[in-house]
């Protein structure tokens, strides 16, 4: 797999924080999120990060109050059962009782309703905070001044206070906040899975031939690394010696294991099975397979989905709506609410301002992103960011390139045909000189069959890519092109004289190459490539998911059209350029198309950037995967399916989490307000406002959680 990007989060951020609310956020230091609240986390998970310490403390302060919280709750609610003539100084037992928890436990919930306030950023501590300081505040002047109040307020011969409403509120909104932090931490196992993948140690062979175990760390480019049966390999790396079945399950989803021979690819934390292997290494650290899909894994976890967009919006004047909604419930029952009005209006105001807490609208799609993200990742596909996962589900039709994506890509070299004048040896020599500077499969194909037969290939005096339509250089002082149709017709090359034996070449499912040398036509490269395996089954089962499939390729029509027939594609294009990929995914999408490019080479990566998703293959070039919204691992079109359908269900679970959101809200604001009390007779309790609140939010989070256990 091709290195992913220099600009992908590097695992030694993990000293880097953020909001999974508001990913823009970056500090360097954990703490709170000045925009809403909500605790930072690490960018890059860890193994060895210990217990989130914010989880420490509220569990701290949870449990050390809670038997406050419980007797002061008791005697509020059971005193006058239990003290029939009445408890004396009960406000004062109340006020003692309740002040460690609203004072102690709440006080980290009145710190960032201030930073709130002072940053105008309101948000769900917001409500919190004035909610609690309110039912606070109110009782300790109603046991401190009672005589301020109206002979109205005062029950059973006292004010009523709400101390006992004020604690377990805090002690409710600790247990939600406990709960909520073990259910995130559980998003960020898919990223500590992979993780966990790679070895601690490496078995590296020196110089002299001995071997010693080494740190995984101490591992360098070039080492060379025994890797016994039942090792895991160390790093990416070729095979030079031995023969084994490598288990690539665990970062490319494919169950089948791999047979790995000398000259083979590795990957590092990949299983060996059965034989010994002997590797060079090739990528260590952060440049390792493994590296580059956490780093994905961890960005795409942190982007936002479109989806949010709408949450945001509401979020962004929820919290001032509220608060006005408090207000009106406040004067509305204070005017019109007949005896001990202003009392229920005081009471119904705090329940609105606690139940109204947008905490659960917020996570709704993080959560969901991060826990899909996740999954992805253990079956190969990697999402780049949040909107390809949402975009992927409306995907209708699909472009697919030839070479390495629907075929293996590692062609191999089938025959020279010589111009008249020349030979064999002489076209297949300039072919793989002239092809030394190109990173094409097709190129690596002619050149190891040239070095294969001994040919002495010369170094280009100069050369150019021309990509998608072939090559151009100097070489032994001739000027040389090598590649299709149109860059023979852009050099005034003749290459008709060749045509038939082209066509014929074509016919059989393999790609041409025109030479030409000073402007003559030299000769015909025919290079096959089969197709891969899996192809045939993904392509079907693309096409009963409603997908149409186009093929695009720079390979010859009749090529294009042999193997298109073999797989049931309708609608081919050949000898495309790379403009003209780019050209076909603006058409279809000028048509309402909703348009995917599946491609592996950099004459794919304008229209995979263009594409309203870009499918790259894992095997393909660093351009191709930099401009693709999803990388497939293994290169497997049947990734393609599975990326649709965990689009389908991400989606759905993040609709599910949104319409909880605002249903909730949309009922437990009237029942806060007391707007049913004329139907029902029943009034909503602070308390119960609060429990309502921290279980919105657990619910939305453990509903995304369903997604890591899905197919």
């Amino acid at each position: 797999m091709a290195e992913m990007g220099s600009d992908s989060i590097s695992p030694q951020q993990g000293s880097v924080y953020t909001c999974p609310m508001h990913p823009e956020i970056r500090l360097a230091q954990p703490g709170n999120c000045p925009i809403c609240g909500m605790t930072l986390e690490p960018v890059m998970p860890s193994l060895e990060e210990e217990e989130n310490p914010e989880l420490v403390d509220f569990r701290h302060r949870f449990w050390w109050t809670l038997p406050f919280t419980v007797v002061v709750t008791a005697i509020a609610m059971f005193g006058q059962r239990i003290f029939p003539a009445g408890l004396p100084n009960q406000s004062w037992i109340e006020f003692a009782l309740g002040s460690p928890v609203v004072l102690y436990a709440g006080w980290p919930f009145f710190k960032r309703c201030v930073q709130s306030l002072a940053s105008r950023s309101p948000n769900m501590w917001t409500l919190i905070g004035i909610g609690t300081s309110a039912a606070y505040a109110y009782s300790v002047v109603g046991t401190v001044a009672p005589q301020v109040f109206p002979p109205s307020f005062i029950e059973h011969g006292r004010i009523g206070v709400y101390f006992e409403a004020a604690a377990v509120i805090i002690s409710l909104t600790l247990l939600g906040q406990i709960l909520e932090l073990k259910a995130r931490s559980q998003t960020s196992a898919a990223i500590k899975s992979l993780l966990g993948l790679a070895p601690k140690t490496a078995r590296r062979i020196r110089s002299d031939g001995g071997e010693e175990d080494v740190p995984l760390t101490h591992v360098h480019v070039g080492d060379v690394l025994r890797v016994r049966p039942g090792e895991k390999v160390p790093v990416d790396g070729v095979v030079m010696e031995g023969e084994s079945a490598v288990d690539e399950s665990m970062l490319t989803g494919e169950p089948v294991p791999v047979t790995k021979r000398a000259g083979d690819k590795v990957i590092g934390a990949t299983m060996n099975s059965s034989g010994s292997l002997v590797i060079r290494s090739e990528k260590v650290g952060s440049q390792t397979v493994l590296s580059q899909i956490v780093q994905m894994v961890a960005q795409a976890q942190r982007s936002r989905a479109p989806m949010q967009r709408l949450a945001d919006v509401v979020a962004g004047y929820f919290v001032v709506i509220v608060v006005g909604i408090a207000i009106l419930t406040l004067l509305g029952w204070g005017f019109f609410g007949g005896e001990r009005s202003w009392v229920f209006g005081f009471v119904n105001a705090v329940s609105v301002l606690i139940i109204a807490c947008p905490c659960a609208l917020g996570l709704a799609t993080p959560m969901s992103i991060m826990a899909a993200t996740g999954r992805g990742a253990t079956q190969g596909i990697l999402f780049r960011d949040a909107a390809a996962i949402e975009a992927m589900r409306t995907i209708d039709t699909l472009i697919v390139d030839k070479t390495g994506t629907l075929t293996e890509g590692r062609p191999a070299f089938d025959r020279a045909v010589p111009a008249a004048g020349r030979t064999e040896r002489d076209v297949l020599q300039l072919a793989a000189s002239i092809d030394q500077g190109s990173e094409h499969p097709l190129a690596q194909a002619i050149v190891a069959r040239a070095v294969k037969e001994g040919l002495a290939l010369d170094k280009p005096e100069s050369f150019e890519s021309s990509s998608g339509i072939g090559v151009r250089g100097v070489v032994r002082g001739q000027h040389i092109a090598l590649g299709n149709t149109a860059l023979m017709d852009i050099d005034k090359v003749e290459w008709k004289a060749l045509s038939q034996q082209a066509e014929q070449l074509r016919g059989e499912g393999a790609s041409v190459m025109y030479l030409a040398a000073e402007g003559k036509l030299a000769g015909l490269i025919a290079v096959s490539d089969p197709v891969k395996s899996t192809t045939a089954e993904a392509l079907q089962t693309l096409r009963d998911a409603g997908m149409t499939v186009v093929m695009a390729t720079g390979d010859g029509v009749t090529t294009a059209k042999s193997v298109a027939a073999r797989l049931g594609i309708a609608e081919v294009h050949g000898e495309v350029k790379p403009q003209d990929k780019l050209v076909l995914v603006n058409q279809l999408k000028a048509q309402g198309k909703k348009v995917a490019m599946a491609g592996d080479g950099i004459n794919d990566s304008p229209a995979l950037a263009a594409a309203d998703v870009g499918i790259a293959m894992g095997t393909g070039t660093d351009v191709a995967i930099n401009s693709a919204h999803i990388t497939l691992v293994k290169g497997d079109l049947r990734g393609i399916a599975r990326a649709r359908i965990l689009s389908d269900e991400t989606v759905r679970n993040m609709r599910q989490n949104l319409a909880f959101a605002f249903f909730y809200n949309a009922l437990g604001i009237p029942l806060a307000a007391g707007l049913l009390y004329p139907f029902t007779g029943h009034l909503l309790s602070p308390m119960i406002a609060a429990l309502a609140m921290s279980l919105s939010s657990v619910s939305v989070i453990t509903n995304a959680l369903r997604l890591r256990r899905g197919r």
